[in-house]
């Protein structure tokens, strides 16, 4: 569905492969396979494309013909990939452009970034299991299972699993990043 709405997104805008590459820093190589559906894009691609089309994240992956009801199941979701060593991502939404909710499992040693990011969002995290560590600032807060965080995203922050078992999140931004 991604590649689909990115080929959409690319004619209706007039712009050929290597135009849109160029614009991207990407190669038309991997835009074509992303737009086939070979291969999927990483957290920081994803960036890219949505900063040319002026579009959230999310919004890349939506439908403007689907229902406005839309039910999230296991096998089904789409992933978005952290980060070589990082986390990837399960998305629980649909893209409509207004909120985000994604779900993810950070093994020890996983991150978010290897740098602190910012975007001009509302954040919140709410831990499964484990206790994440989760970089604000210069403040390192944990933030154990059953405990959430909510934070103005426009400060730089990148979570990290420092101890020795898995840490499940949930994690809402709205609107998306961009």
């Amino acid at each position: 569905m991604l590649g689909k709405r990115l080929n959409e997104l690319r004619v209706s805008r007039g712009l050929s492969l290597r135009a849109l590459a160029s614009e991207t820093g990407l190669s038309a190589t991997m835009l074509s396979q992303i737009e086939r559906e070979v291969t999927e894009p990483s957290l920081t691609t994803l960036r890219r494309l949505s900063n040319v089309f002026g579009e959230s994240m999310s919004a890349l992956f939506s439908d403007p013909s689907a229902p406005s009801v839309w039910i999230s199941r296991p096998g089904e979701r789409t992933s978005l990939m952290g980060p070589k060593g990082g986390v990837s991502y399960e998305r629980l939404t649909r893209g409509n452009g207004q909120m985000e909710v994604l779900r993810a499992i950070f093994q020890p040693g996983q991150f978010s970034s290897e740098i602190p990011l910012t975007h001009p969002s509302l954040e919140s995290v709410y831990v499964i299991r484990g206790t994440l560590s989760a970089v604000i600032g210069d403040t390192t807060h944990r933030i154990n299972a059953g405990e959430s965080i909510t934070f103005d995203a426009s400060a730089a922050h990148r979570y990290m699993n420092e101890g020795q078992e898995e840490v499940e999140i949930i994690m809402s931004i709205t609107p998306p990043v961009p």
